[in-house]
């Protein structure tokens, strides 16, 4: 029975090591902001919460990407004061920025207006959803 015991034991252990191992080498933590605000200001405050979270943390810990759409489309703008060196900053720490395709078109917007760090998506909901499905956390500011 003892010797049983120990085996269990063992057995466990070095268990609990394989998973807390494999846990550790599973890569960042993936998340999706929505960007739908319509003041300037908040979509700024978002992205300067990504910049600190990023900056803690790191891109080893967490992946981030913003999907924007409905009025938070012009968050992406080039032209956008308070967000578009945020969006180039955090661009080449590794967030990925996504426009919605129908707030595009909505606000009178062509892929010209956004710069290229930007990418473009069909529709932002659906995109939010898929993202969430694949594992995605979601954050919203």
């Amino acid at each position: 029975m003892l010797v049983l015991l120990r085996f269990c034991l063992v057995l466990f252990v070095s268990l609990g090591v394989s998973l807390h191992a494999q846990a550790a080498d599973t890569g960042p933590i993936p998340f999706v902001m929505q960007m739908t605000a319509d003041d300037s200001d908040a979509q700024r405050r978002a992205f300067l919460q990504i910049q600190k979270v990023m900056q803690d943390l790191g891109p080893q810990k967490v992946k981030i990407e913003v999907v924007a759409y409905e009025s938070g489309i012009a968050s992406l703008l080039s032209d956008n004061n308070d967000t578009a060196t945020l969006v180039a900053a955090l661009s080449r720490e590794g967030v990925r920025f996504k426009a919605c395709r129908i707030s595009m078109r909505g606000h009178g917007f062509s892929d010209a207006d956004f710069p290229i760090e930007v990418e473009f998506v069909p529709a932002g909901a659906p995109e939010m959803v898929s993202l969430q499905m694949k594992g995605y956390r979601y954050w919203r500011p």
